[in-house]
């Protein structure tokens, strides 16, 4: 099973959050790609662009933030956290 917890933070405190379940035979990449977009969704955000940064903080810690830089719109949050809880 394949679980993705994503939350939404402002001053320290989580505004919403929701875990997205991810089935199927896809490769991780297209799995987190996915399953953000499913959250996003969900929060009826546009999804983030994935920055150097991102990409280097959740290959090494299956967790990053993204903050209003990586937003096209405005956000009315301090940032986006994505966590893996569990993979294939």
């Amino acid at each position: 099973m394949f679980r993705m917890w994503v939350k939404e933070w402002k001053n320290n405190h989580m505004l919403r959050d929701t875990v997205i379940l991810q089935p199927g035979e896809e490769n991780r990449t297209r799995k987190v790609l996915s399953a953000l977009e499913k959250a996003c969704t969900e929060f009826d955000l546009q999804p983030p662009i994935w920055l150097d940064k991102n990409i280097r903080d959740f290959q090494r810690h299956a967790k990053t933030r993204f903050s209003k830089d990586s937003f096209i719109e405005d956000i009315s949050f301090d940032f986006l956290e994505i966590q893996m809880l569990e993979e294939d």
